[in-house]
């Protein structure tokens, strides 16, 4: 039985190197390594020079790729170990562009299909996900969607992020910033288009764990209240506030957008990576309540991640919409700023800061691989990988343009003169 068993692993592996084959032959200047659970490899065609080894460990990872959900069994077969990486995980990505973006002819996909098809099957995969209940949107739901992605834990997140935790693209004024540096420079950036002004009050929805309105009531005098839906969040921000000795200038609630009003008027206010959970039907709602909640004249900058207008929104869900952010809905520019428009804002500046995101994110992808020991004993193995792959593929995404990081700024009219300077000269010191 082990000889016939040995034999059809044999003949698998060989159907894996005949599609892997046919599918990379067009492929530039392959700058990586396969290998197969056989030992079976394939070397770089160029020199000795290696990106990564992709270790392909069962034969499913082949049948993976003529799925129709492939790119959610391909990161659920990398999480799960049916794979994995040793180099470099970002290069994979340009690969895993080509492979699953291959025109092939009808033919050929019917042969590689049956070929793929006989190989052994994979096991299901059992991997947390999101069970959300309610109606999509709705106040319960998002809490639960929050909670989900945030309430991970304050310490695994921790590893990843700056000293001021910040969860949110940075601002790097040099690819060598640090991190640290960084989101320093992006909370004062965003201070200074809001054109802050001693003792005026700042709304910051979605606040995470408050670096922004620590750093605005700090450094600019301002009287700061932050909103979250995440409980862990929520006590850690409280904590910070009360070390920093800033308790009558900063403060946090547990609160929806929606329920904001009861705080009342605010002169600016601030979302920073937050329109990301709104979606898109809800963009009006959102706009909305932002503008009753500034005074006449008050300034609203919103933040956030945006699809590329050249792209169709995924007709199924991708591997971060089921396993890392449910209910999110990446919204292209015209879109958000039309929802805005209609609810009376002025749109006065918008700005495109996906290089920032990439950087940052790369900051975040090695941080968290320099700390995989501490975030296995915090989250286990497979919230390690799932993390691992989200960002390494988010990075990718802003590299190549699919995503963009938006920073928009809004005014509430407030009669014929805007207040605003002519130039934006002080944005940039």
């Amino acid at each position: 039985m082990a000889e016939r068993q040995s034999i059809r692993q044999d003949k698998a592996a060989e159907k894996a190197r005949a599609i892997l084959e046919e599918l990379l032959r067009g492929y530039p200047a392959r700058d990586f390594a396969i290998e197969l659970w056989d030992g079976t490899r394939f070397d770089p065609v160029f020199g000795n020079f290696c990106r990564f080894t992709w270790h392909i460990k069962k034969p499913a990872v082949i049948q993976a790729l003529f799925r129709s959900d492939r790119q959610v069994r391909l990161g659920e077969a990398y999480v799960c170990g049916d794979f994995d990486i040793s180099g470099d995980l970002l290069a994979i990505f340009p690969v895993a562009d080509y492979l699953l973006g291959q025109h092939l002819s009808a033919a050929q996909k019917l042969r590689m299909i049956a070929s793929a098809s006989s190989l052994s099957p994979g096991v299901p995969h059992n991997m947390e996900v999101a069970s959300l209940r309610g109606a999509l949107h709705s106040k319960s739901r998002d809490r639960q969607a929050v909670s989900f992605h945030y309430d991970v834990s304050n310490d695994f997140y921790q590893l990843l992020l700056d000293q001021r935790m910040v969860y949110s693209c940075a601002y790097f004024e040099s690819e060598n910033d640090s991190i640290d540096l960084a989101q320093e420079q992006k909370l004062d950036y965003i201070c200074r288009k809001l054109r802050r002004k001693t003792g005026e009050r700042l709304l910051d929805i979605g606040c995470g764990w408050g670096g922004l309105i620590l750093h605005a009531a700090r450094n600019y005098g301002i009287q700061a209240l932050g909103i979250t839906l995440s409980p862990q969040q929520l006590v850690l921000a409280q904590d910070r506030i009360a070390k920093a000795g800033l308790a009558s200038r900063c403060e946090v609630r547990l609160a929806d957008y929606r329920e904001a009003e009861q705080f009342g008027s605010f002169d600016k206010a601030v979302s920073v990576g937050m329109v990301e959970h709104v979606g898109e039907r809800q963009l009006s709602d959102y706009f909305r309540t932002a503008f009753g909640l500034l005074k006449a004249g008050g300034i609203f900058l919103n933040h956030g991640i945006g699809r590329a207008g050249s792209r169709d929104k995924p007709s199924a869900p991708t591997f971060t919409d089921v396993y890392v952010f449910p209910d999110a809905d990446l919204v292209p520019i015209p879109s958000t700023l039309k929802a805005a428009e209609q609810c009376g804002f002025e749109v006065r500046d918008v700005e495109n800061l996906r290089e920032h995101y990439f950087l940052t994110l790369v900051h975040w992808l090695r941080r968290l691989e320099r700390n995989e020991e501490r975030a296995k004993e915090l989250v286990g193995e497979i919230r390690y990988r799932t993390w691992r792959l989200y960002l390494a593929g988010s990075a990718h995404y802003f590299r190549t343009g699919k995503l963009d990081l938006y920073q928009t700024l809004l005014l509430k009219p407030g009669g014929t003169n805007s207040g605003l300077p002519l130039t934006r000269s002080d944005w940039y010191p």
